[in-house]
């Protein structure tokens, strides 16, 4: 795969200490780092999980400094492996479903969401079909709480984006700047 974007982890806060500069999906970080505290995404849009192998929590990052974890929403300085968003750009578009296998009410979007209430009344998100670009949804209103990375394709259920529940509360197009 081709280099979409460059990323450097810091162990500290404020990019002290050691670090590890990455160009490609990582599967295993451990080796580099015993913590993350502060990115720094060079270019790109890139999605970092909590645990090895692209498990646990994720965190959706666009270029830009984040001095410390928590200015990505973390919830600890665990960073274990990390994904490159292929550049995306042009149309963006997603269709949720208010139940399993596209069934029942679907509501179709192009631009981001900040209240998916005000548009879609269901109360959650049950599967979902990505058609172009990619996307994150938050579990709770304004881009907050748990976020989960959706690319291109079909998610038959949310546990197919590893959403514990169908709670979905804002959704937001993921622009490689």
């Amino acid at each position: 795969m081709d280099s979409a974007g460059k990323i450097t982890f810091y162990q500290d806060q404020n990019y002290k200490g050691d670090y590890y500069e990455c160009s490609s999906d990582c599967p295993e970080l451990n080796g580099h780092l015993s913590r993350c505290s502060s990115v720094r995404v060079k270019s790109g849009a890139w999605v970092l999980f909590e645990r090895p192998n692209y498990l646990g929590y994720q965190y959706v990052l666009t270029k830009g400094e984040y001095p410390d974890y928590r200015q990505w929403m973390g919830y600890t300085d665990s960073v274990r492996s990390c994904h490159v968003i292929p550049n995306v750009s042009g149309a963006f578009r997603i269709r949720v479903f208010e139940r399993p296998d596209f069934g029942g009410q679907t509501l179709e979007c192009t631009q981001d969401v900040s209240q998916l209430s005000d548009l879609w009344l269901q109360g959650a998100v049950h599967s979902a079909q990505v058609q172009d670009g990619a996307w994150v949804l938050y579990e709770l209103p304004d881009y907050r709480g748990h976020q989960y990375l959706l690319e291109r394709g079909q998610y038959r259920r949310h546990t197919e984006w590893a959403a514990p529940d169908p709670t979905v509360g804002s959704l937001r197009r993921v622009l490689c700047v």
